[in-house]
């Protein structure tokens, strides 16, 4: 694969153990130690997935203009990194504990397009679905990690959430240095030169390009009927007698799923097609999410809703960005990038509202149910608009 993705997927590892260590922890943080109510939390967690989808098509379209990749990638984690130094100051304020979280989630959406932009650059064509692979893999061993320290620290010494948020911070640490020491920058075929015309008009003109609008439209539709993690743990422990102790490692089960399946469907794309697996993804999800309308679920529940989401993971996340930087031109391939996953995160944000929303009025069995047969109806939709482009392959 190259120094280059192996060295982004150590970067991603490093800082993915100290986000999720984090995010592991976030629901029940907000949920049980400042009384966020599902809605609060629906709106809360729509922005914190919204907020960095925005930051992520300005940090597009700077690496565009000056081929910076490397250094605007860079600038997004030192911002995550310090945020955690500020979850610290904020204590149990629950308006400055969320103007840091969405700090970091800005740095998060401006690393994350010249990222992996940068991995694209980095690899041949018929090798991209490998290498999203190889760096998910990276990156989700980083998730898979997070967690088990988390849940550590907060056994060790419960309630210890600025232990958490020290030692999330000198995770951070490293994984710049790793940026820092063994990636390099890489320019697009056409050689690096300066593109002052590329702005957000330029960014939007790729819709115009037919597969780009099928791939955008699709992933968008997704989006939307997409509650996030956090609400199928939720929902999981409302129904259950499951323990908030445990919650952490919730997240484990589906990052190891992820992880051994990520460079095989990564490998699987790149020969029958990325958009079938990208596809047969959302139908792992929609089988989670039908498993959590059991009434009381069980441990072979739980388990197989980790693996149902590990699984969507590995066919969705790295297989849609080789997908689409597969299609988009190299020179605006950031900003490509950058239009899908703000698309997505933008989606995503309408999502978490509207199922916080339904289960504060009608309750959580029934938002599930409204997002199940919502996934549904879009894995349909989505089958027939991505079908009618050859190069896509469904």
């Amino acid at each position: 694969m190259g120094g280059n993705v192996i060295g982004l997927g150590m970067t991603s590892l490093l800082t993915d153990i100290s986000s999720e260590m984090v995010n592991a922890i976030l629901p029940i943080y907000l949920v049980f130690q400042l009384r966020f109510t599902p809605l609060q939390f629906g709106v809360f967690n729509g922005i914190y997935v919204g907020i960095a989808g925005i930051a992520r098509i300005w940090g597009g379209l700077i690496a565009d203009r000056r081929h910076k990749y490397k250094e605007v990638a860079g600038i997004g984690y030192v911002m995550s990194t310090l945020a955690k130094l500020g979850l610290i100051a904020a204590g149990t304020a629950a308006i400055p504990t969320s103007g840091v979280l969405f700090l970091d989630r800005v740095g998060k959406g401006i690393r994350t397009a010249p990222r992996d932009a940068l991995i694209s650059l980095s690899v041949v064509k018929a090798r991209l679905g490998e290498a999203f692979g190889v760096h998910r893999t990276l990156d989700t061993a980083g998730a898979l990690l997070g967690p088990i320290v988390a849940f550590w620290i907060l056994d060790t010494v419960p309630r210890a959430y600025d232990a958490v948020f020290v030692v999330s911070f000198l995770f951070g640490v490293l994984g710049i240095g790793v940026l820092v020491i063994f990636v390099r920058n890489r320019t697009p075929a056409a050689g690096p030169r300066y593109r002052p015309h590329v702005a957000l008009g330029a960014a939007l003109g790729l819709l115009r390009e037919p597969r780009v609008r099928a791939v955008v439209v699709s992933a968008t539709m997704f989006g939307l009927f997409t509650m996030g993690d956090a609400f199928v743990y939720l929902t999981f422990q409302h129904t259950t007698d499951f323990t908030t102790k445990f919650f952490p490692l919730l997240y484990v089960g589906t990052a190891l799923i992820y992880l051994l399946l990520a460079v095989p469907l990564g490998r699987l794309a790149d020969r029958i097609g990325r958009g079938r697996v990208f596809l047969g993804g959302q139908l792992f999800l929609v089988g989670a999410y039908s498993l959590l309308l059991l009434h009381n679920p069980g441990p072979a529940a739980l388990v197989a809703i980790l693996a149902m989401l590990g699984t969507y993971y590995a066919a969705s996340d790295g297989v849609l960005m080789a997908l689409a930087s597969s299609i988009l031109p190299e020179d605006l391939r950031t900003s490509g990038i950058a239009v899908l996953t703000t698309a997505i995160a933008i989606a995503q944000l309408v999502a978490s509202i509207a199922f916080g929303a339904i289960w504060e009025w009608i309750g959580p069995a029934q938002a599930v149910l409204v997002f199940t047969i919502g996934l549904a109806v879009t894995t349909a939709l989505a089958a027939g608009l991505l079908g009618a482009n050859r190069e896509i392959a469904v």
